[in-house]
């Protein structure tokens, strides 16, 4: 059979050592693979290359398509972006596949019974990294749900649940605090539920869902969510699970998919032979099911579940009461070599049909049509010591309205503080001024002559939105304690 080629980084920290265990795993399992290696992370930066990753690297990554990635570092303070944020998004890798399972009783966890997987939404939300800074005291992180990448991904949870026998999706969101982005995110999930309906839909908010992961697991199946949110809850299910080093991520897109270990670098063990490098050889478990070489998947998964098994652990491991022997990642990597053919006997044996492949999404829904109507807009400005005199601040700004808009509303941090009594929440040093149209529909000329004019009049804008009904509806968050 023809191999696939294959793109292989071996990271920063622990990354070379056990992505060198994961590639003599391959090799003795017979895996049908064409690899070319690249340099990204650490050393790249270390070069002057402020994203990491160099041109050449970019090019063999769209030729090869599929990408095998161990840790990579990432510079903390300005001017770098998270490396795996940029190949996620350059790649359109909008699935973040994170399956945790339990393994007991070789693995110590409260929670034998565990086996659910977190479909986490790879490109919007928090982690686009829009973020503005406006003032001395006021930052912004911009949070972006759009309909089309909630549809992806919430047909993509759905999609995997089918292929792999799975009976609930779960929609971990907080729409009673974040009614319109979040609120989207749900709307689409019960649009695409509906496709489905031999597969339970449930929603949970995300705070009270991720305290459940914590402690009932067993009871979720499936997960869909947004980007942050998956973030945080893998993290919690891996752990729960007995190790977060045993936690694993396919990120996949239309023609391209990455996958790797969800642990770091671990600097402080880097180069001393401790590592455990399961968490990249489940990956590449993965990896290997999705370019269609399940035989090979199946041979390697049982035989780590049979090293597992038999108490061969790693430090991170290792326990008097359930492990036989400690090793390090050279001897993880020999003994799971020693069993490849084997299948566990306690532990449930893995099969992977070899036709089993990457997923097929259906095409995006068509956008319904709706009316777009702008009512008003909302102008942010910086002032100090306003709050000490909030009706006087509001009549200044009205002096210098234009005939077609009034002020309905100052906030601060959200918080409505003018009209009616000033609220007693604590004020920045920026300020919201939401002014609506007298008359609808509302020209955008006469909001930006409205911008010029306050400008002119020597207030300092640091930025503005617009507000919009969409088929009638308000487009925008009130202010808390606004009516």
């Amino acid at each position: 059979m023809t191999n696939v080629p294959i793109t292989v980084a071996r990271g920063n920290g622990i990354g070379p050592e056990i992505m060198a265990a994961t590639l003599e795993i391959l090799k003795e399992a017979g895996a049908r693979l064409t690899i070319d290696e690249i340099e990204i992370g650490e050393d790249v930066y270390k070069r002057g290359c402020s994203t990491g990753i160099e041109p050449a690297s970019w090019e063999t990554l769209r030729k090869n398509k599929i990408f095998l990635k161990a840790p990579i570092f990432t510079p903390m303070g300005g001017g770098f972006k998270s490396l795996n944020v940029t190949v996620r998004k350059t790649l359109g890798l909008y699935a973040n596949i994170r399956p945790c399972r339990a393994y007991s009783p070789f693995i110590q966890t409260h929670h034998p019974d565990m086996d659910l997987v977190i479909v986490r939404e790879n490109e919007e939300g928090l982690y686009g990294g829009v973020e503005y800074k406006y003032t001395q005291n006021v930052t912004e992180s911009l949070k972006l749900v759009s309909r089309a990448g909630s549809e992806r991904i919430v047909r993509y949870a759905f999609e995997y649940a089918r292929a792999n026998g799975r009976k609930t999706v779960t929609c971990m969101v907080k729409d009673n605090i974040m009614k319109i982005s979040d609120g989207l995110f749900y709307e689409v999930f019960q649009d695409i539920a509906s496709d489905y309906p031999e597969i339970k839909a449930e929603r949970s908010i995300v705070d009270i869902g991720s305290a459940r992961v914590a402690a009932r697991p067993s009871n979720f199946d499936v997960i869909v969510t947004e980007n942050l949110y998956g973030d945080i809850i893998s993290d919690v299910a891996a752990e729960v699970s007995g190790s977060v080093g045993l936690g694993i991520s396919a990120n996949i897109g239309d023609g391209f998919a990455m996958f790797e270990a969800m642990h770091g670098t671990a600097p402080d063990i880097a180069g001393q032979g401790i590592a455990n490098p399961s968490g990249l050889i489940l990956a590449t478990i993965m990896m290997l099911v999705h370019i269609g070489q399940g035989d090979v998947a199946e041979t390697i998964h049982n035989a780590w579940l049979k090293t597992i098994e038999d108490g061969i652990h790693t430090g991170d491991l290792y326990k008097e009461e359930t492990s036989q022997q400690r090793v390090g990642t050279d001897g993880f990597k020999k003994a799971l070599i020693q069993r490849l053919g084997m299948k566990p006997e306690k532990l449930k044996p893995v099969s992977y049909d070899s036709s089993q492949g990457a997923l097929t999404i259906p095409p995006l829904k068509e956008d319904k049509v709706v009316s777009r109507e702008l009512i008003g807009t909302d102008i942010y400005i910086y002032a100090k010591n306003k709050d000490k005199d909030v009706n006087g601040f509001a009549r200044e700004m009205q002096a210098h309205l234009l005939d077609g808009l009034e002020l309905s509303m100052v906030s601060n941090r959200g918080m409505k503080m003018w009209p009616g009594d000033r609220a007693e929440s604590l004020c920045s040093d920026m300020w919201r001024l939401r002014l609506k149209g007298t008359s609808l529909p509302l020209a955008g000329t006469l909001v930006a002559q409205q911008i010029v004019k306050f400008a002119d009049s020597g207030f300092d804008i640091v930025k503005t939105h617009n507000l919009y009904h969409f088929d009638g509806k308000e487009g925008f968050s009130k202010a808390q304690g606004e009516g």
